[in-house]
């Protein structure tokens, strides 16, 4: 019988119950390839029930960023936005703007700064953005239970590992955000 090929391998059942870092066949260009296909893959599906609600709405998926992470940080400056968002002020406006016209975000001036804009979801907007989590919750609790804690908590490693150091910072911003708010909402 012939070797089984590296696929092959990250395929077997039993090669996900080995620690990490224990089998370094992992580090092939052809592994490496196949993750490269499972997070392409993993994130088409993923997004794909929130696109279609979104596309029903004239939104996309920048829209669902902003609802995301002024969900997660109600009051959040415009500044701060930009910055997890990786994206121009421009970029931001040409989406922030409707989506304060149609009524699903607010902005407010800070309180000691009148120059800062704070953003804040609206009852409607909270409504969208819970209907969107609630979508791709599913997703991910069906694979987390699919997967287990061991291989869900190298997951976590893992996509913190694909992080820039600005979008980790951010992360463990949002994380001490809900922490310090009494947990996930």
């Amino acid at each position: 019988m012939p070797a089984p090929r590296p696929a092959q391998i990250a395929e077997a059942p039993e090669r996900s119950t080995l620690p990490a870092g224990r089998n370094l066949l992992f580090l092939r260009e052809e592994e490496l390839r196949i993750a490269q296909d499972l997070l392409f893959f993993g994130y088409r599906d993923f997004t794909a029930g929130a696109d279609a609600i979104l596309a029903e709405l004239g939104m996309g998926r920048a829209h669902h960023r902003v609802l995301h992470f002024v969900g997660r940080r109600p009051g959040i400056t415009v500044g701060d936005l930009l910055g997890i968002l990786s994206i121009t002020k421009q970029s931001l406006g040409r989406v922030l703007q409707p989506m304060v016209e149609d009524g699903y975000v607010t902005q407010t001036p800070g309180r000691n700064d009148r120059r800062q804009r704070l953003l804040t979801l609206t009852e409607k907007g909270a409504a969208l953005e819970r209907r969107l989590f609630e979508r791709q919750r599913e997703t991910v609790m069906q694979a987390y239970r699919e997967a287990g804690p061991v291989a869900v908590e190298g997951f976590r490693r893992v996509m913190r590992g694909l992080m820039g150091d600005q979008a980790r910072a951010a992360c463990d911003t949002l994380e001490g955000h809900v922490a310090s708010a009494g947990g996930a909402r």
